[in-house]
Parts: structure tokens; sequence; C-alpha cells
């Protein structure tokens, strides 16, 4: 299993990013996709995920309403649309197989993208 996560930044509050996990060493579009986050000095928190035909989707309180998780399995690749960020979205994010939290936070991981919301 291998994951890369790209499309992390500086952005002001308020500020969008969209963030890319792309995939490979296994069958994507048999696999749900998690994101999840770690902002510094705490621990994991699971973000949203997405199954593998992407008909079922999840987000954590914290981000509902304001992020969109996404897949093609076309390309092998898993979308996190992040609007409306706030200084508290400041994390690493990761992208990991798995739907829900249990599963997200104890997944293979990536390196990670870093989103960093500041004015």
């Amino acid at each position: 299993v291998k994951v890369m996560e790209s499309g992390g930044g500086l952005v002001q509050p308020g500020g969008s990013l969209r963030l890319s996990c792309a995939a490979s060493g296994f069958t994507f579009s048999d696999s749900s996709i998690s994101w999840v986050r770690q902002a510094p000095g705490k621990g994991l928190e699971w973000v949203a995920s997405i199954s593998s035909g992407g008909s079922i989707i999840r987000y954590g309180e914290s981000v509902k309403g304001r992020f969109t998780i996404s897949r093609d399995n076309t390309k092998n690749t898993a979308y996190l649309q992040m609007d409306n960020l706030k200084s508290e979205d400041t994390a690493l994010y990761y992208c990991t197989t798995g739907f829900g939290y249990q599963k997200a936070i104890t997944a293979e991981r990536g390196q990670g993208t870093q989103v960093t919301v500041s004015s």
C-alpha cells in the first residue's frame, strides 16, 4: 500500500485548499479511503471517509459543512476540498485506507501534507 498526499500549503483564515491522495500498490477502487490529521502536540484526528464506490461519505464534526471528500477511481486518486479554513485546521494531513475512525487512525499512512492556516 502506498499513498502520497499533496496540495498542502499556507492559507489565510477563510481560504480554501484541495488536497490530493495518489494511491498505488493496491486495488484503489476496492478500498475505502479516509483522511486524518495531526495538529502540533495533539493526537490523530479522523477527518473524513469515503467508501470504495463513493456512495457513502462521513465527516468528523469539526469539519462537517466545510470539507468535502471525493475520489476518482479512474485516476487512483482521492481528494479533500477544504473551504472556510480556520486556524484550528492547521495540521499534517494524511490519507489512509479504511473507513471510519478506528480503521483510519490505525492504518498505514504516507508522509502527509502540511496545512497551515494563518494570517
